[in-house]
């Protein structure tokens, strides 16, 4: 019997490890959805597909069209808006499907992903395979995914009447919140990984916060950027309109609109949130090997940085060859895997969430 019980604190850990392995597993399964997902959408943007779809049908959406009837009744709905009259007036019915088909299949995968989050969810919860306070966790994130389908309809909508292009504005949301959505779903996966160093310094952690930060802000500028498809002039580097800081910034009036819709601008700002994020995990890396010689901590600010410098590059390349689609989708997936990293590495430098048999200890 007093083997028995000594034997059972061991069984609860093995219990809970196990568990988290599960959880983690679909949690990267998940990660690995949203990658898909945004390069899609970033595909749909650069091919201008978004606005081929014109009604919100998140059950009947499901089902493309089926025949030539069909084909005609969801052509005509695109004719109606201003995209079709002031752009693409005169295409056949063979180059709409190819456009219909890059937003159909960005829409398939947006649903495909709350399927792939919420029924795991649900058998996890009822095989009691949720730790406490975790649940809350997953929770607000299923609710951000559900805000994000409205705000995707929210963002094709401001295409539909007057614009032949979506807002910048919303586009940037839309972008932004599917990266906050990939970063909460790999912070979580991270905290349930087993980690091989103590924690680090509270100001290694805040430095390696500050710099998941500073990559969600300019995921942010890019949305604009490529609202404004302000990458498409000035594609000089590093100067740009032939200077260091280049004239016209504050054109519009107030002041404030510049930073938001005149497209040298905002441009301008996209560049230096690259130096940012360049001279901040710079000094990270420099700072952990200091604090930290050798660790875990200080090898993963290195490939941190390095990630940095190969986005940079690419971010370079893409804007001197003019926006072609490959380096662009390049660009927007090195950022993610940038994203991602950098969010790993912080939870890294956080440590993993206590076992329940830890807490249980404790208290």
């Amino acid at each position: 019997m007093a083997a028995i019980t000594a034997t059972a604190p061991y069984a609860a850990r093995d219990r809970d490890l196990h568990n988290r392995a599960l959880v983690r597993g679909w949690l990267y399964v998940v990660v690995l959805v949203l990658f898909a997902l945004v390069l899609v959408g970033g595909s749909t943007r650069l091919t201008g597909s978004g606005l081929s779809i014109t009604e919100w049908q998140p059950i009947h959406g499901v089902i493309p069209p089926l025949n030539d009837a069909e084909w005609q009744e969801e052509f005509q709905r695109y004719q109606q808006i201003p995209q079709y009259t002031e752009i693409n007036k005169g295409m056949s019915l063979e180059d709409f499907k190819s456009i219909f088909w890059w937003e159909w299949a960005h829409r398939i995968l947006a649903r495909s992903v709350g399927v792939v989050f919420a029924l795991p969810l649900l058998f996890f919860w009822a095989t009691r395979r949720i730790e406490r306070g975790l649940g809350l966790k997953l929770i607000g994130i299923l609710a951000l995914g559900g805000l994000q389908g409205a705000i995707g309809w929210w963002m094709v909508a401001s295409g539909l009447v007057d614009r032949v292009s979506v807002s910048q504005y919303r586009l940037a949301t839309h972008l932004t919140l599917a990266a906050l959505i990939f970063t909460a779903t790999m912070a979580v996966a991270r905290g349930l990984a087993p980690h091989s160093e103590p924690a680090a310094d509270r100001s290694t952690q805040r430095l390696a916060g500050l710099i998941v930060l500073l990559t969600l802000i300019q995921i942010y500028l890019g949305g604009l950027v490529a609202g404004l498809h302000a990458g498409l002039s000035y594609n000089t580097w590093p100067l740009m309109d032939g200077k260091v800081i280049p004239s016209d910034l504050l054109l519009l009036k107030p002041a404030s609109l510049n930073f938001f819709e005149n497209p040298k601008t905002v441009q301008f700002v996209h560049r230096l949130g690259a130096y940012t994020v360049f001279l901040v995990a710079l000094w990270h890396m420099i700072a952990t090997w200091r604090r930290q010689p050798g660790t875990t901590h200080a090898r993963r600010s290195t490939l941190l940085f390095a990630l940095v410098v190969a986005q940079a590059s690419i971010g370079i390349g893409t804007l001197l060859m003019q926006v072609p689609l490959h380096m662009a989708l390049t660009h927007q997936a090195i950022a993610l895997v940038l994203l991602g990293f950098a969010t790993a590495h912080w939870r890294g430098t956080k440590g993993a969430y206590p076992l329940p048999t830890e807490i249980s200890v404790r208290s």
